[in-house]
């Protein structure tokens, strides 16, 4: 870097996931470049206690399916425009997008044209949607970070750099973290009894998730309540907005034993015997604990046709869709009505106690994408800006 400037990094992440990759990343890039590297631009509470300086709250970014962000359009549009601006005058380095992908592709292609060197953590789902994204990827990115081994190869004949650096979770989690000592230990920190069966029920981190998918959700645990001894339903809560909404469609059903804490889904798939989730990083997460599952999503109406259209992945459950093959049921849409979901959460659990199923191709999963991947994104973002510092000095 020129003399005297501190080696300033832009960020961006838009959700509670892309926040856990941010802190990892601003961890790593602390630990390999020295404590005075700078961070600016937006992030959740984690990035924030690692010294963030932020240009915007990340509520400002909270949007979900293809209806909201065109409604919210000409306030996302402002906020593009500030955020160039505010992170052109930070005088960056380099620019890491964290997933969130419409909003960083427009923000990393602005940056680009104005000379920054501009990276993406996490490669959008190109192998589920149409392939033309990785052409999207490489106009607005000169790295590319993935999180699973098979995505570079999509990027081959592209101009940004696809770098494999494995799954942080993967990290995280060590292989035993799931065990029965575990299991009693979160058990006990949320005050559920050690015995009996324990479900845990993750809606989503986004208000709009966490709206369409409760009622089917809390349906559902109902019914599995009704014909299981003993159950308790565990439901994390990341902010005190969803947490009122849950809490309200919970007040429908006095007869269910359920515990809401805040934070995030760890806590409760640790205790779990099995659980119903949201299609997303969670069900990454349960797979990597080692706890059966149902995986559900649902959308809007209109949202859902639209993406009926695009989608070509056969999977959207991340078990799945590494294995290539059905390890976890997935209900979706129409098909995730609270009577199926209970009928494919009671199959799941009793198979699971019967037989361990899944097991072992968990954690051939695991061991896969446990890359130590906030070192390696951190030496590939580090390599971006000796590529940006040869530039300004040529």
């Amino acid at each position: 870097m020129p003399a005297g400037k501190p080696l300033t990094i832009g960020m961006l992440a838009g959700e509670a996931s892309g926040d856990n990759l941010g802190a990892g990343l601003m961890a790593a890039l602390q630990a390999l470049a020295g404590p005075d590297v700078r961070f600016v631009g937006v992030g959740g509470e984690r990035m924030l206690s690692l010294g963030l300086k932020s240009f915007a709250s990340i509520d400002e970014l909270q949007v979900n399916g293809f209806r909201e962000p065109l409604l919210r359009l000409p306030a996302l549009l402002r906020l593009l425009r500030r955020l160039t601006g505010e992170l052109l005058a930070a005088e960056v380095d380099v620019f890491v997008g964290i997933d969130f992908n419409v909003f960083n592709f427009l923000l990393e292609a602005r940056l680009k044209r104005r000379g920054v060197k501009t990276a993406h953590y996490v490669s959008p789902s190109v192998y589920a949607w149409r392939s033309g994204r990785t052409r999207r990827v490489a106009k607005s990115a000169d790295l590319l970070l993935c999180l699973y081994p098979f995505e570079p190869a999509f990027y081959a004949q592209t101009e940004v750099t696809a770098v494999y650096v494995g799954h942080p979770l993967a990290d995280e989690i060590d292989l035993d973290a799931g065990g029965q000592a575990a299991r009693l230990a979160a058990r006990l920190d949320l005050d559920v009894p050690a015995e009996g069966t324990v479900l845990a029920v993750l809606p989503g981190s986004r208000s709009s998730e966490v709206a369409l998918m409760i009622e089917r959700f809390l349906g559902a645990a109902e019914r599995f309540a009704g014909e299981h001894a003993d159950v308790t339903v565990v439901i994390p809560c990341l902010r005190p907005a969803l947490k009122e909404k849950i809490e309200a469609a919970l007040g429908a059903r006095p007869g269910l034993r359920a515990v809401l804490y805040d934070g995030n889904a760890r806590r409760a798939l640790t205790a779990a015997d099995v659980a119903l989730v949201k299609s997303g990083t969670s069900t990454l997460e349960a797979m990597l604990l080692h706890r059966p599952m149902v995986v559900s999503y649902a959308l809007g109406r209109i949202s859902y046709q639209l993406a009926r259209r695009l989608v070509r992945s056969p999977y959207v459950a991340l078990p799945n869709i590494l294995a290539q093959r059905e390890l976890v049921p997935e209900l979706l849409q129409d098909a995730a009505t609270p009577e199926a979901l209970a009928a494919a959460l009671t199959r799941t659990w009793h198979e699971a106690r019967a037989s361990g199923a899944n097991v072992s191709a968990f954690e051939a999963l695991h061991d896969t994408l446990r890359q130590g991947a906030d070192e390696n994104a951190a030496r590939a973002v580090l390599g971006l800006c000796a590529q940006s510092a040869s530039v300004t000095h040529a």
